[in-house]
């Protein structure tokens, strides 16, 4: 791992999610979603799935025209009315999808929310819901089907005592050896400013020698 800045926590057993933010943000990453039922859809992901409304841009109708649903910091999420005739995003939730009309998008979560998650899901009752399920990569996974047919997955690192020891072997000898990969780095540099050095000592006549 690298020490870039994340707010998904650390796996644990005890792990807790982070708090939700309502800081306005410029996003780096962003999904939009056709929903048929503006109102139903939104409510799925609210009610069903812990999202906020964190704002509703109304349209010139005085309709609402975007939802910005968030979850976690940078799990953020627009919903808007579908437009013209049905889309391979439209289709219902259990309608038949074929290679390149579908889109999964993730969504990191902590391991001991899942199956709570599940739970407040099949109780709200507006779309599928599929697990947790753990999968061979030491995850996991709560795979849900929203009233649109969009499928979204909840994805939890397993904590260390249940997690796959070969897989995390195996993980641990395909990564960079970064410190090794920081020390070359660093001594190239070294040798790359030391050459300057030198070269801005050395006689004018030698460097015209060269360069003919």
């Amino acid at each position: 791992m690298t020490e870039t800045p994340s707010p998904v926590p650390a796996p644990a057993a005890g792990a807790q999610a982070p708090p939700i933010s309502r800081a306005i943000y410029g996003m780096p990453m962003f999904a939009t979603l056709q929903a048929r039922d503006l109102a139903a859809t939104v409510s799925w992901y609210t009610d069903g799935l812990g999202f906020i409304n964190l704002f509703t841009m109304p349209g010139p109708d005085g309709a609402p025209l975007l939802v910005h649903l968030r979850r976690w910091q940078f799990q953020d999420l627009l919903v808007r009315p579908a437009r013209g005739p049905a889309t391979p995003g439209d289709r219902p939730a259990r309608g038949p999808a074929t290679p390149g009309s579908t889109c999964q998008l993730s969504f990191a979560a902590v391991y001991g929310e899942l199956d709570a998650l599940a739970e407040r899901a099949r109780a709200h009752a507006a779309g599928r819901v599929d697990g947790p399920a753990d999968t061979p990569w030491n995850t996991r996974d709560l795979t849900v089907t929203d009233p649109d047919g969009q499928v979204v997955v909840f994805t939890a690192a397993r904590p260390p005592e249940l997690a796959d020891p070969a897989f995390t072997e195996r993980m641990r000898r395909t990564q960079p050896d970064t410190t090794r990969a920081s020390r070359h780095t660093g001594q190239v540099g070294r040798e790359w400013q030391l050459s300057r050095k030198q070269h801005r000592h050395l006689p004018q006549e030698h460097l015209a020698g060269a360069a003919s």
